[in-house]
């Protein structure tokens, strides 16, 4: 397990971690809105570099990344330009991409803008960046979910906001599998050590989210593209992966039983064995 801080500009940095051997082809994951690299499971990361040589990382203004939003604002666009400053870092020229939630639609931006870097894409509880209409109603997130969301961001203290914490993961986890509270409150204190600090400003929300649509470019696709199906996911229920497998090109999808919007223990294997076999067949076909 190897550490490395990479200059995106003189006031942006980006904390960046790799396990697995360098000499296997490089998969990199892609955390969701205010989420630290280290939001991936220890053990998912782990079943991963058996195979490959995994990079993770901290979005701007997460983790041990700069946080730079109040003085130096960006956009979601550039969110998704931070990946390829990872990869060129890495000296990687093409890699397996798994993105969750606002991940997944960086890695939808990333086979849109920068195709020839993407050997496979796996997405994970996301939404379309396509205007295509859908075949059905496309649900809204869980109320539940928009009320934490909208309660506003106090200095609680540690244990108060890990409890904060562990109540949004409650409710992200969905209804599908057991919620073990400690098993995620050992993940956030984890994060909160890695960090230096307990604040959480989600700045990705504030970031300017224009010009995302990518359309046209999504149906012309020709990365090989893996979809989870999540029958419990609170954010981006079902429907909106099966949007997304007629929206992009190319993709399927794969069924996650009991599985929401977070990656509790007892349904890593499954995400893992699923991200192996599709980026195995994409390097097949490579």
């Amino acid at each position: 397990m190897k550490q490395r801080t990479i200059p995106v500009s003189a006031e942006v940095q980006l904390w960046t971690q790799e396990h697995g051997d360098p000499r296997n082809p490089a998969l990199l994951l892609v955390m969701g809105a205010g989420a630290s690299g280290l939001g991936w499971p220890d053990e998912l990361v782990a079943a991963l570099a058996r195979r490959y040589r995994v990079i993770r990382y901290d979005h701007r203004d997460t983790g041990r990344s700069s946080w730079s939003f109040d003085a130096h604002p960006y956009s979601v666009l550039d969110l998704a330009e931070d990946i390829v400053v990872v990869l060129d870092a890495y000296g990687v020229d093409r890699a397996h991409v798994v993105g969750m939630s606002m991940g997944g639609m960086l890695t939808q931006l990333l086979m849109a803008d920068h195709p020839e870097r993407v050997i496979s894409a796996t997405l994970i509880g996301t939404c379309a960046l396509s205007s295509r209409s859908p075949d059905e109603e496309l649900p809204g997130i869980d109320a539940e979910i928009l009320d934490i969301w909208a309660t506003p961001r106090e200095d609680r203290g540690l244990e108060a906001e890990l409890d904060h914490r562990v109540e949004h993961w409650r409710a992200l986890n969905g209804t599908g599998t057991p919620f073990d509270p400690e098993e995620f409150r050992a993940l956030e204190r984890r994060i909160i050590e890695h960090a230096g600090r307990y604040d959480a400003p989600m700045t990705h929300g504030r970031a300017d989210h224009s010009g995302m649509d990518r359309t046209e470019q999504l149906a012309r696709n020709e990365v090989p593209t893996l979809i989870t199906s999540a029958d419990a996911e609170p954010v981006f229920p079902p429907a909106h992966a099966r949007h997304l497998a007629r929206s992009i090109a190319g993709s399927r999808l794969v069924e996650m039983p009991g599985m929401g919007h977070a990656l509790p223990r007892v349904r890593l294997p499954r995400l893992a064995e699923a991200i192996l076999t599709h980026a195995a067949q994409a390097d097949a076909r490579a």
